[in-house]
């Protein structure tokens, strides 16, 4: 006959060197003796990770809700209201942005510092007008000045936020979006 209580501590007795087994191994994770580097390290990567398995899980944004956020954030931008911005933008968000004319040489991260270059474009380019176009396929936005394309932004939004923003201020690129007959409002092309 099986001893009953010999059945039900042994699982209960595994169960416990295995939690115990996790402990020593977090443990030894944090403290960076496993993975060669300091605690604060290892503590940043853990951060990193977590944030990339939630981002890889997050459902896919419809396209209305995804128009309807890029719309949010051009209305935000033109109202100068940087409240409404930062709050549309991932706290973590990516600006990638190049061309001949200001560029930036390295992505802006974060949401206040992608803020902040827009205030600055905003502050230089004077008469800009910001209009709602299909860039690639989504949503975008386009910049125009005195008639003229200065500026292409296409976005990807994850959940209910900007998580990457790419801007082309390239003039040979930006050719395609400047229609130059009077009154035209420019064409949907890609970036």
């Amino acid at each position: 006959m099986v001893d009953r209580d010999a059945e039900i501590a042994r699982p209960r007795r595994e169960i416990a060197e295995l939690r115990q087994e996790k402990e020593i191994l977090r443990k030894a994770a944090a403290s960076g003796d496993i993975v060669g580097r300091t605690p604060a390290a290892c503590r940043q990567l853990a951060s990193s990770a977590r944030r990339r398995v939630r981002t890889a899980h997050a459902p896919a944004t419809s396209a209305d809700r995804r128009a309807d956020i890029v719309r949010r954030f051009k209305q935000a931008w033109e109202a100068k209201d940087i409240d409404a911005l930062i709050g549309l933008l991932d706290p973590d968000a990516t600006a990638i942005g190049g061309g001949v004319v200001g560029a930036v040489l390295r992505p802006t991260e974060g949401a206040e510092q992608i803020v902040r270059s827009l205030v600055h474009l905003e502050g230089r380019l004077r008469n800009l007008t910001i209009l709602e176009r299909t860039v690639n396929g989504q949503p975008g936005l386009i910049a125009h000045q005195d008639g003229v394309t200065v500026s292409v932004y296409a976005f990807e939004v994850v959940g209910d936020r900007i998580k990457r923003i790419w801007a082309v201020r390239h003039p040979d690129k930006l050719r395609p979006w400047t229609d130059r007959r009077p009154g035209g409002r420019g064409r949907a092309g890609s970036a």
